[in-house]
């Protein structure tokens, strides 16, 4: 262990105490003289070298965010029949060997700005599948957006109605440009509010929060590509992640095959 490293590790336990993600250190080992000593040198080499702090620190960040990954793949595999279950809203290829998820609400700028790129980028790459989740966390008139899209879903208009919600100011939302919107689109306005106020779309719109909270999402847009909650909704990274996951998949069923050989 280098003289950083050991450093760094002595210091973890008074640091952790300033970050709630931080690993635990075993500490209670060390004898009350012991620990003073530890004390006495890390202060004498800190007065000596300040950048030992800095250092050590970037090194503690660096083992959080490995564990943070770590936890984040496992979140992911766990509820990978939930993330990715068949009955929700997509477009692109249903049999693609890349899935992009994302987390969304209607009123998310960001989340409107993305939609039009990620559609382009989908469309053309041909071997993606885009799934939706109705995330709404921007209040009430998120709420009805999700509850409108996952209610049109059931007339096989979820795409068309997404599109015109996604295009219009966040301050127009409410019930009367709603059953416009719906109107011009032909769908069945009374068969939409019903479907609108039914306990199936209330579960999904749980299920989507319950699912976004194990994964540790809490804003929109976000976007979960194979295994990984990718940082940045930009196209460039969206496609960067892309790549790597269909790298992935294909080591793997390299691997899989000379296995079985």
């Amino acid at each position: 262990m280098t003289r950083l490293r050991a450093l760094a590790v002595l210091m973890a336990g008074g640091l952790a105490a300033c970050s709630t993600k931080a690993a635990p250190v075993a500490t209670a080992t060390f004898a009350p003289r012991q620990r003073a000593q530890i004390v006495h040198i890390l202060r004498d080499a800190m007065r000596k070298d300040p950048t030992i702090l800095r250092d050590a620190i970037v090194v503690l960040q660096a083992d959080n965010d490995r564990i943070e990954r770590q936890a984040q793949r496992s979140a992911i595999a766990n509820r990978a029949n939930v993330l990715f279950d068949a009955g929700d809203p997509f477009v692109g290829n249903a049999h693609a060997g890349v899935t992009i998820v994302e987390f969304f609400d209607t009123r998310c700028p960001y989340c409107r700005q993305l939609a039009p790129m990620l559609e382009r980028f989908v469309s053309k790459d041909g071997n993606v599948r885009l799934v939706y989740k109705d995330f709404p966390i921007l209040g009430p008139a998120s709420e009805l957006g999700s509850r409108a899209l996952l209610a049109a879903q059931r007339q096989g208009r979820y795409e068309d109605l997404r599109s015109l919600l996604m295009a219009k100011s966040s301050s127009d939302l409410t019930e009367n440009s709603l059953r416009e919107t719906a109107q011009d689109l032909g769908l069945d306005w009374p068969r939409l509010q019903r479907d609108m106020n039914s306990a199936d779309v209330g579960r999904k719109i749980a299920a989507n929060k319950n699912l976004a909270q194990a994964l540790g999402i809490d804003g929109t847009p976000t976007i979960v590509i194979g295994e990984k909650i990718v940082e940045g909704a930009d196209i460039a990274t969206i496609a960067a992640a892309v790549a790597n996951a269909r790298h992935d998949r294909s080591k793997l069923s390299v691997g899989m095959s000379t296995s079985r050989n």
